[in-house]
């Protein structure tokens, strides 16, 4: 078969290369960069064509024609003819201002391939550059064969250990079921288009104002509906009091007692009728019980929680996706590394003063996600979680299994994902 390179091409990877031993950033950099080594042209496209590739552009000129990708050729002066850059997600540059990245892919490389150009470079200006020659039919050939990337993907180069990993661990649960690195914090994720395209459609954002708001809200944890942590609230004072789980009726009937005193003591220092409807509010209250104690139930069943534990609050649903806000926004070049870092160390310390394990953490983000969007279906947004729950709680590149709940400079404890 045709692998696509020609003798004399400049396939040895490897420009510039620096001294010492090369780190790859991720396990796709690692096998371009054997494949490169050994000249196994045929695992070095094996690899290009399940990966996902990116293009660089202008800022300016994506902006003007919002989700159309355009190639940008250029030329090296050790290439004979005009060259198309691609990069891996591990090898993207830092985002600068006036440049983007738009995600592609090699099949609708080979699709739209123009005769002009004679080279691919991938990775150019990076220990793994790799110039292969031109050829869109080999290309996709190996496309219609391509395997499928693992969804665990992690940066081996960034944060692994410290507070900053754990901010960005604390998105995982989302960033592992979508397939991208749970600790990139140079993100461009799906490429700047799609991340804008993706904050429109889901959050309603299009500006970095409203990006930097749901940032905010998210990593203090003023999204999720109030009455999901008030009725969790009520059972933890319930076991603080009697030392013991209480069963269902016990705590609807405390969280109904509660309520009725909050109105009293309303009425009393307004002097008016409360401006809802308790009654309703009391059997919304009932039911949101019943339907968490229904969704612990089937945890249990599944792995999430283990033995008599329960979901202590639900605020992880929240800090899970300001974990992930913090590198969509990036992403969408709605704010800065800078912010971003913040609000990562900001969401893990949060996370730290609610929860004491990765374990909890993972119950209370699975939950706030099934009472938001299964409504008791134990669809796809139930089954999701536990398949990626099982991922988290035993890939060997889990963060779950290698960064500290209790960061040393915030504590000593060591409560992995037990």
């Amino acid at each position: 078969m045709d692998n696509g390179i020609s003798e004399g091409s400049a396939g040895d990877p490897g420009a510039g290369e620096p001294e010492g031993p090369f780190r790859p950033p991720t396990e796709v950099e690692h096998q371009l960069y054997e494949a490169g080594e050994t000249g196994d042209w045929t695992a070095f496209f094996a690899t290009l064509a399940a990966t996902d590739l990116f293009v660089p552009a202008r800022r300016d000129a994506v902006d003007a024609d919002p989700g159309r990708v355009s190639l940008s050729p250029f030329r090296d002066p050790d290439m004979d003819g005009l060259c198309q850059a691609v990069y891996t997600r591990g090898l993207l540059p830092e985002p600068v201002p006036g440049q983007v990245h738009e995600r592609t892919e090699l099949a609708w490389l080979a699709r739209i391939w123009p005769s002009s150009l004679r080279w691919l470079a991938v990775n150019p200006g990076t220990p793994v550059e790799t110039f292969v020659p031109a050829n869109p039919r080999a290309w996709r050939k190996y496309a219609r064969k391509a395997g499928q990337e693992p969804r665990m993907k992690t940066v081996w180069t960034g944060p692994l250990h410290d507070a900053l990993a754990h901010g960005m661990a604390c998105g995982a649960l989302l960033l592992v079921n979508n397939g991208h690195p749970w600790n990139h914090l140079g993100w461009q994720g799906q490429g700047y288009s799609e991340e804008q395209e993706s904050l429109r459609r889901w959050w309603d954002i299009t500006s970095r104002d409203q990006l930097l708001y749901a940032m905010e809200g998210l990593t203090a944890g003023d999204y999720s509906p109030s009455d999901w942590e008030f009725a969790l609230r009520v059972r933890e004072a319930l076991v603080e009091e009697y030392g013991t789980l209480p069963d269902g009726d016990t705590w609807r009937d405390a969280a109904e007692r509660v309520l009725l005193a909050r109105t009293a003591e309303l009425v009393e220092s307004t002097g008016r009728p409360p401006g809802f409807d308790l009654h309703a509010d009391i059997e919304s209250t009932r039911d949101l019980i019943g339907r968490i104690l229904r969704y612990e139930a089937r945890f249990r069943a599944d792995g999430i929680l283990v033995g008599e534990d329960v979901v202590r609050s639900v605020l992880a649903w929240d800090f899970g996706r300001a974990s992930a806000m913090a590198r969509w926004g990036l992403g969408a070049r709605y704010c800065e590394p800078g912010e971003a870092r913040e609000a990562l160390l900001t969401t893990g310390a949060n996370a730290r003063q609610i929860y004491r394990g990765w374990g909890e953490f993972a119950a209370g983000y699975i939950l706030g996600r099934c009472l938001h969007f299964d409504d008791e279906a134990f669809g796809s947004w139930y089954t999701d979680m536990v398949a990626v729950h099982r991922i988290l709680t035993t890939d060997t590149e889990s963060p779950w299994l290698s960064v500290p709940w209790q960061h040393p400079t915030d504590g000593t404890r060591d409560d992995r994902a037990r």
